[in-house]
Formats: structure tokens, C-alpha cells, sequence
């Protein structure tokens, strides 16, 4: 394993003087009175509680860094020199771009998107409401998914409630929907989340009744990982507005010594959470039947890095209500929203959970009972990541969930147009490297023009950096499959994958590489 420093982080801002650090603590190995800084433990004497988030928050995503003992690094990908499925079995029919990446989830209303891939959830924070359009519309125009996370009603400062506090109108949420619809073609589909607070102030009736969203998505957790989703307000007077709706917000801005410290200046900012969940089988049915009651076409679940038990009561009860889509999400995940220790030391890795999930479901099946469509998330950043996680739960995952990856393109694309108008010094070598124009830089600029006409010129170019980025992991499927011989998706399956280690393939019972295919191999030589 790679050394960690768990009392040292970039994200947090802090770092170990000494080149030695205790393994455990991440303490220097000689702490020396009078040292000046500048780890963990130093900045949390005079900054406290400032230290259990990455910084600057609302400006930046931030992943988990562990190295857990097996992730899917450990396993690799099988390719054939014999055969090819669904096509005509020759080098001039079988190529990579014939390939078809489509894939699809629901049961009576199934969504369509071009590629196996969607976004995370991108709710209340900063970082999506300010790149909300370049995240929406770049969903739209490359045929994926998009889910609009928790909390984007309850924190919208023009916000208006009824005399029984339910919603009445949202205009950010109304923003994020239209913005997305706009361009939504054939393929792809918005999922508007919900946790406590949206369910008491009647978000999915808003949202279903007065945006004509077909798709709720149910949160079990995840936000800010299993404490219930957060953001900072840098304002008092947000604050208190946010106490007043009924959020839990962190110091008291009622208290009249946290006003004084935020008067002074040392409070810097209050941290708005949401409510803890509790599951319940019976409410969660009866939730998921009041929802479709309301007119929506889908109803989706998303669940964390739970124990088995939870990831159990998830794909059981999803069998039973019968779920569109269930959504498991890897503890390395996430935006970075989240105390950061939480991120790193919480839940059940990516690859542990999701080879319990196929475990499960495959019982399920065995049994007689129907499977829900599952979506795995966790760190998934590249097309051999969706290759590998496709095949690990085959035939019931059907896309990957990804945060992170899918929003920094997004972030990239708006700067660069920043950059071309000379703000912030103008274009970077990274970037001027390939061309002072748009045209010139973005690789899929033409072929959007080609599409939409001149109209791709009122595109944010953040948009246009997600298509980029979903074509390059498009692509990169269809080579992977290719090698594979699997020309469509629901074709990859657990024989394309080996494990490397001997304990990945105890983990996720695929076989150890020495073993993949072995007596084929045998049979070979002894014939």
C-alpha cells in the first residue's frame, strides 16, 4: 500500500513537516515544540471544526485517496483472438466502431442513453448550482442521464412555501430542469432526488406535478457519505433562513456567541446538514407508491457504502417495489462535500460493495424473485472502469454512476472560455498547445456544429467539454469490447474479467489470472 498521511492532506491544506510520520496517527515522528505548522492537528488548534472539509469548499471536488487493499486496479480485462458476438465473425464487419455502447434501464418507461455512464448527484452545492448549464446541457447533448441531487429546493433563496410549508414554486429547481429538457433528445432522462427535507416539503409533488419530471430518485444516505448532505453558507442572515425552514445548521446561528464569532470574523461560515434517514420496509413501499401515484413514469433508489445488511434490505426491497433503477454508490466516491476523514475511512470500498451486489442479486434471481436494474458508483473516472464494472455485475448492472469524472469537463470547458475572453492571464500552454479558438481546441466542436447548426455557438463551453469527455469514454468502450468480441453491452459479462491477486479474487470471486481458462488451455495441448 502507498503511504498515506492521515494527519496530513492537500485537500485539507495541511502537511507534515517531518519526511517521518507515525503510520497510524500521521503524526511527525518528531513533533517539536515551537513548530510552525503546518499539519492537521496544528491547524485544527485554532481553526476546529474547519478541519474536517476540504478547502476551499463550494470551489473544489475532492476524491478519497486510500489505497484500499483491492479496488479494480486488481482485475483486468480478457480479449479474444476467436469469435465475435452479434456480428459477422471477419476483420472488415467486426471492427471497434461498429460497437454499439447503447444501454437502457426501467422497467415499463425504459430510458435510453448513448453511453453506460450518467452523473452523480449534483444538488445544492456551489459547484453545481454555478456549473449547472455547462453539467445539463452537456448531459443532454451526449445522451446521458443527469441527477439533480438533494436539497436544491430547500437551500433556493426565492423559494416559495404554502401556509403548510410544502412547495409552491422553486426557481432553481424550475431553472435546472428546463435547462436540461431543452436539450434532451431521444436519449437520457432527468432524476430529480429526494431525501428527508425534500420529502417534507413536497419537492417530488412539485417537481412531478408543476415541472413534468418523470423520474424521482429516493436517497438512502450518501449525502456528506452517511451523515446527511451539507454545504456552507458564508452569510448570517442565510443562515438563520435556513434554520427557520427546518435544516439542522452548524454552529447555531441563533446563539448569540456564534454571531459574535461570525461578527468578528473567526466563524467564517455555518454548515447547513440534512436529517438522517431511517429505513423502514413498509414506509419505503408505500413511498415508492405514493410517488408513482403522482405521475411519475420512474421511481430510482440511491444507496451508499452500507454494510451488506443495508446493501441486502436495498436490492430486496427494490425487487419488491419494483425499483427502475438502483443505485449502489462505493465509499471512495463523492464530490468531496463530505468531512474528509469520512470520505477515506467510512463504508465499504467500491469493489467490496459492488461484488456484494452481485452476489445478492444473483441469490435473489436464484430464487425465483425479479432483480432490479442496478448502477454502480464509486471513483469511476475511465472507459476500462465501465468495461470492469459492467462485467463484475453482469446481466444486472447496466451503467455506471460517475461524479467527479463527468463534472471536471464540465469546470475545464467554462474556464477555457473564460481563458479565450483573457481572463485570468488568457490561455495557459496546456491549452494554447491545440489552438487559440474554440474550433481549434475542442476536438468535437465541428461535429456538435454539424448536429445543432450555429446554435452549438450559444453552447457553454463546459457543455461541449463534457461531450468531449463522454465521447472519449465511449470510444474507449468500443475498443475495449471490441478486443473482447462483445459488439453490444449487455454481452460483457464476468468470464471477460481476471483477477490479478489471489485476494481480488477472493473478494469478487472472478478467477485468479493464472486460472482464467486454464483447462481450455489444457484441453488445447492435451487434444
Amino acid at each position: 500500500m502507498n503511504l498515506q498521511r492521515p494527519n496530513a492532506n492537500d485537500a485539507l491544506g495541511s502537511n507534515n513537516r517531518s519526511r517521518n510520520v507515525a503510520p497510524q496517527s500521521g503524526i511527525c515522528s518528531r513533533c517539536i515544540d515551537g513548530c510552525k505548522g503546518n499539519c492537521d492537528l496544528f491547524r485544527a488548534t485554532f481553526r476546529g471544526r474547519e478541519m474536517l472539509y476540504p478547502e476551499p469548499y463550494g470551489r473544489i471536488t475532492a476524491g478519497a485517496d486510500k489505497d484500499y487493499p483491492v479496488d479494480y486496479s486488481h482485475l483486468n480485462i480478457m480479449g479474444y483472438a476467436i469469435g465475435a458476438e452479434v456480428i459477422e465473425s471477419d476483420p472488415d464487419h467486426a471492427t471497434f466502431p461498429e460497437v454499439d455502447t447503447e444501454t437502457a434501464y426501467g422497467t415499463t418507461h425504459t430510458v435510453r442513453m448513448r453511453t453506460p455512464i450518467f452523473t452523480g448527484a449534483l444538488g445544492s452545492t456551489d459547484v453545481a448550482r454555478r456549473n449547472w448549464d455547462h453539467f445539463a446541457i452537456g448531459a443532454a447533448i451526449s445522451g446521458i442521464s443527469l441527477v439533480c441531487g438533494e436539497n436544491v429546493c430547500g437551500i433556493d433563496p426565492e423559494l416559495k412555501l404554502n401556509s403548510n410549508g410544502r412547495v409552491v414554486e422553486s426557481p432553481e429547481m424550475r431553472r435546472r430542469v428546463e435547462i436540461f429538457r431543452k436539450y434532451q433528445g431521444e436519449y437520457g432522462d432527468i432524476l430529480v432526488q429526494m431525501n428527508v427535507e425534500d420529502t417534507r416539503l413536497g419537492v417530488a409533488e412539485y417537481v412531478v406535478e408543476k415541472l413534468g419530471v418523470g423520474c424521482v430518485e429516493l436517497k438512502w444516505g450518501q449525502g456528506a457519505k452517511c451523515i446527511g448532505g451539507e454545504i456552507k453558507v458564508d452569510s448570517l442572515d442565510r443562515a438563520l433562513d435556513l434554520k427557520n425552514r427546518g435544516y439542522i445548521v452548524t454552529p447555531d446561528p441563533t446563539d448569540p456567541a456564534n454571531q459574535a464569532s461570525f461578527n468578528s470574523g473567526a466563524t467564517k461560515h455555518f454548515e447547513r446538514h440534512s436529517r438522517v434517514g431511517f429505513l423502514n420496509q413498509e414506509e419505503f413501499l408505500r413511498e415508492v407508491d405514493r410517488i408513482r401515484k403522482l405521475g411519475a413514469k420512474r421511481v430510482t433508489l440511491k444507496t451508499g457504502a452500507y454494510p451488506m445488511r443495508e446493501l441486502a434490505m436495498a436490492i430486496r426491497w427494490s425487487s419488491e417495489a419494483k425499483i427502475d433503477l438502483l443505485t449502489i454508490d462505493g465509499a471512495q466516491g463523492g464530490t468531496g462535500m463530505s468531512p474528509w476523514r469520512m470520505m477515506s475511512e467510512w463504508g465499504v470500498p467500491g469493489l467490496y460493495l459492488h461484488s456484494m451486489a452481485y452476489e445478492l442479486c444473483l441469490r435473489l434471481a436464484q430464487k425465483g424473485r425479479w432483480v432490479p436494474d442496478i448502477a454502480l458508483a464509486g471513483g469511476f473516472s475511465a472507459e476500462d472502469h465501465v468495461f470492469k464494472a459492467l462485467a463484475l455485475c453482469a446481466p444486472y448492472a447496466k451503467a455506471v454512476c460517475m461524479g467527479r469524472a463527468l463534472m471536471i469537463p464540465g469546470m475545464v470547458g467554462k474556464n477555457i472560455g473564460k481563458w479565450l475572453a483573457g481572463e485570468d492571464g488568457g490561455l495557459p500552454k496546456t491549452v494554447s498547445q491545440f489552438g487559440t479558438t474554440k474550433e481549434e481546441i475542442f476536438v468535437c466542436y465541428e461535429e456538435l456544429k454539424a448536429k445543432y447548426g450555429s446554435e452549438v455557438d450559444t453552447f457553454p463551453l463546459g457543455a461541449v467539454g463534457v461531450y468531449s469527455a463522454c465521447e472519449k469514454i465511449r470510444v474507449g468502450l468500443q475498443q475495449l469490447m471490441a478486443g473482447a468480441r462483445k459488439w453490444r453491452v449487455n454481452l460483457m459479462n464476468r468470464k471477460d474479467l481476471a483477477a490479478l491477486t489471489e485476494e481480488a479474487a477472493r473478494v469478487t470471486g472472478l478467477p485468479y489470472i493464472m486460472e482464467a481458462y486454464r483447462q481450455d488451455a489444457l484441453d488445447i495441448i492435451d487434444s
